[in-house]
């Protein structure tokens, strides 16, 4: 038992002399170019230097071709999963809306969609009649004036309608005097035939235009106007029976005064 320990305290100088000189009399490799180590310690600003170290290629990092690609295809594919997003959305949606139905906050939408529209026709409908209105009554009025316009004479006829119309009134009173103790239908008719006469013979560029416009107004009522006709032809025979008449009466009385006379020349030339 001495004897193992004698041995272990005498082996341990020799086998801590036998690595010291392992250590020192070890072979090693002389390298051109530091080692990796040694380039990574000198990328390292010293503290000493006043200048900074020029990058050079060998210090530069080199570059990640797997990333960019990655990248660009990254690039090209968002654009299109966005554009794509919201059409997907949509069809989504509308297929969960019909497939769901529409839901009482779309009903009273509607309701209120139908209300507003009828109530906006009826507004236009009231407001298109009050325009229609306007316009007949505009157009009336520009009518009523344009009729009064064109029943005045020109002005180179040289027509007068002031003293015209007070012969007109004139005529018209003394044919009611005239006919004053006289059955009804005569003081109706010829105050009227007398203040046509006078018109007819102090305006008769009005009476014209009178004769015109009542003609057209009669022109609408077919009956009227055959009448009208009739009675304008009756009156043109009635005067002209009444002028050949009147010729042939005052022939017979010339005559009459003619032989009258040649028989008082007669009797006078005997009488001498």
């Amino acid at each position: 038992m001495s004897a193992r320990v004698l041995l272990q305290r005498g082996a341990a100088p020799l086998a801590a002399s036998l690595l010291a000189g392992a250590v020192a009399f070890s072979p090693s490799v002389a390298h051109a170019e530091a080692s990796e180590s040694h380039n990574s310690n000198s990328n390292k600003k010293p503290i000493y230097d006043d200048f900074e170290a020029v990058p050079t290629t060998a210090t530069l990092p080199p570059p990640k071709p797997s990333t960019e690609s990655a990248s660009s295809s990254t690039t090209t594919l968002v654009p299109e999963s966005i554009s794509t997003a919201p059409a997907t959305l949509k069809v989504r949606e509308a297929v969960e809306h019909y497939s769901h139905g529409p839901t009482p906050t779309d009903r009273l939408a509607a309701q209120i969609r139908r209300v507003r529209l009828a109530l906006y026709g009826h507004v236009c409908n009231a407001e298109d009649s009050v325009n229609r209105s306007m316009d007949r009554a505009f157009n009336l009025e520009k009518s009523f004036t344009d009729t009064v316009a064109s029943l005045a004479p020109p002005a180179e006829s040289g027509e007068k309608l002031m003293p015209g119309l007070v012969y007109v009134l004139v005529a018209a009173m003394a044919g009611s005097i005239v006919t004053r103790r006289s059955n009804i239908l005569l003081r109706a008719t010829v105050p009227a035939a007398f203040g046509v006469a006078a018109g007819w013979t102090v305006l008769p560029v009005t009476m014209g235009n009178v004769s015109d416009l009542t003609w057209r107004y009669e022109q609408r009522f077919p009956v009227v106007a055959q009448g009208h006709i009739q009675a304008k032809e009756s009156l043109r025979q009635a005067v002209s029976f009444a002028t050949v008449h009147t010729k042939l009466g005052r022939d017979v009385v010339e005559e009459k005064v003619k032989g009258v006379r040649e028989s008082v020349e007669e009797w006078v030339r005997k009488g001498k």
